[in-house]
C-alpha cells in the first residue's frame, strides 16, 4: 500500500460536541495518518492547487486536498501516474488525497455525456475521443491513482429539478453505489470509500437516499447536490433535514461548498468536511479574505496602502508584501499575484478551521461564530 499504514476498523473519531449546536471535532484516520476536523481541502483538480506549489500547502498546513478522478483519467491518463508510482509520487504530495469521482463534471458537462444505467459515455472536453465510465471502473481508476479517499460515481441533478428527474437521478446514483462497494470489497481496502447521498431538494428523496447509503459500510456520507444555484435559504433548509438522518459514528463530507459564512454555518449543523474552488478563484480574480471582510485588490483606494492585506493574519503574503505591491502586481497582470492572493486565500480558510475546531473544543462555538461573522460583516467591499 504504498508504504502506508492499514486502516482502522473505525476511522472516525469524535472527541468533542458542542454544547448548544451539532458541531463537532474528531479526527479521520486514513491510510496516510490522521485528519483533524472539521478539515477543508484545497481542490487540486488535475493534481495541482492552481498557483500554489505543494510546498506552499505544506507549509501552510493543508492536511488534505482534492483531486478530481475524471480529469485525472483524461489527463495524463493512469497508465503514466501507475508508472509514476500513483498519484502522491507524482504530485510530490505526501499527505491525503480525496478523490471526487467525476459525477459533477458529468452534471457540468451535459452536452457531452449520456447516462444510463450502465454508466456513462462522454466524449472528452480536450479532443472529443469517446469514454466510457462505470460505478466499477470508477472504482478502479482510484485504486490506480492511489488516492486515501474515494467517492463513488453518481449523477448530480441540476436545480431546479422535477421530483421525477429527481427521483431517476437518484435510483442511478443508488444503484451506483451497491455496484461500487460491490467493486470496493473485491480490494485490499487501500482507501476508505464515501458513498454520495443525493437527492436534489427534496427532504423525502434525501431521506431515502441517507437510508439506502447506511445499509451498506461506507466509511463516510459525501454530500452531494448541493452549491448548484440553489436559494441559500434551501441550501440549510435541507442539509439540517438530511444531516438528522446520519449517525454520529460516519464523517459527514459536504462538497463544493467553502466560503467562511458557509463553513461556520455548515460545521455548527454537523459537517465535517469541506472542498471548494473559492479561494484560488476569487484570488485570481483580485478578491481577498481578511478578518475585516473581503476586499477587491485592483480597488483603486488600494493603489497607495502599504498595510499588509490582513494586519491579523500571519501568512506569508500578509508579512512581506503590501496592499499597494499587489494591486500594482494584479493591474499588472503579473502571474505573482494569483500566487500571493492564492497563499492567503487558502490560509485564511486553513485557519478559519483552526479556529473554528478550537471553538468546538472550548464550548465557545457560537459565541466565537458571532464574532467572527460581525468582523466580516462589518467592511462592506
Amino acid at each position: 500500500m504504498r508504504g502506508a499504514g492499514t486502516l482502522p476498523s473505525s476511522p472516525f473519531e469524535e472527541l468533542h460536541r458542542d454544547a448548544q449546536t451539532r458541531a463537532r471535532a474528531g479526527t479521520l484516520a486514513t491510510a496516510h495518518g490522521r485528519i483533524e476536523t472539521p478539515v477543508f481541502m484545497p481542490v487540486a483538480t488535475q493534481g495541482s492547487v492552481k498557483a500554489l506549489s505543494q510546498q506552499v500547502l505544506r507549509d501552510i498546513k493543508v492536511t488534505a486536498i482534492l483531486a478530481n478522478t475524471y480529469h485525472l483519467y483524461l489527463r495524463p491518463g493512469l497508465e503514466i501516474l501507475k508508472k509514476a508510482g500513483g498519484l502522491h509520487r507524482f504530485m510530490n504530495w505526501d499527505k491525503t488525497i480525496l478523490t471526487d469521482s467525476g459525477g459533477y463534471q458529468i452534471f457540468s458537462l451535459s452536452h457531452l455525456r449520456k447516462i444510463e444505467a450502465g454508466g456513462v459515455t462522454f466524449k472528452s472536453h480536450h479532443d472529443g475521443s469517446l469514454h466510457h465510465l462505470t460505478p466499477e471502473k470508477v472504482i478502479e481508476l482510484q485504486a490506480g491513482l492511489g488516492s486515501y479517499i474515494w467517492t463513488c460515481l453518481d449523477i448530480c441533478p441540476p436545480f431546479p429539478c422535477e421530483a421525477k428527474a429527481a427521483r431517476s437521478a437518484l435510483e442511478t446514483t443508488q444503484l451506483w453505489a451497491e455496484r461500487s462497494w460491490r467493486a470496493y470489497e473485491k480490494l485490499e481496502k487501500p482507501a476508505l470509500l464515501f458513498g454520495i447521498l443525493q437527492g436534489s431538494f427534496y427532504p423525502d428523496l434525501r431521506r431515502e437516499a441517507a437510508e439506502h447509503l447506511l445499509r451498506h459500510p461506507f466509511q463516510g456520507i459525501a454530500l452531494g447536490g448541493f452549491s448548484v444555484g440553489e436559494p441559500k435559504e434551501k441550501t440549510w433548509e435541507i442539509l439540517e433535514a438530511t444531516l438528522k438522518e446520519l449517525p454520529s459514528e460516519k464523517p459527514v463530507y459536504l462538497m463544493g461548498v467553502g466560503t467562511p459564512e458557509d463553513l461556520w454555518e455548515a460545521v455548527g449543523m454537523g459537517v465535517d468536511m469541506f472542498d471548494c474552488v473559492w479561494p484560488t478563484r476569487n484570488a485570481r480574480n483580485g478578491q481577498v479574505m481578511t478578518s475585516q471582510g473581503k476586499l477587491y485588490i485592483k480597488n483603486l483606494q488600494f493603489r497607495d496602502d502599504f498595510g499588509p492585506l490582513d494586519p491579523e493574519c500571519g501568512c506569508e503574503a500578509c508579512r512581506n508584501y503590501s496592499r499597494a505591491y499587489l494591486s500594482h502586481l494584479f493591474r499588472s497582470r503579473e502571474l505573482l499575484a494569483h500566487e500571493i492572493l492564492s497563499l492567503h486565500n487558502v490560509h485564511f480558510l486553513i485557519e478559519l478551521m483552526r479556529q473554528i475546531a478550537s471553538s468546538v473544543r472550548e464550548n465557545r462555538f457560537l459565541e466565537a461564530k458571532k464574532r467572527f461573522l460581525t468582523k466580516w460583516r462589518s467592511h462592506v467591499p
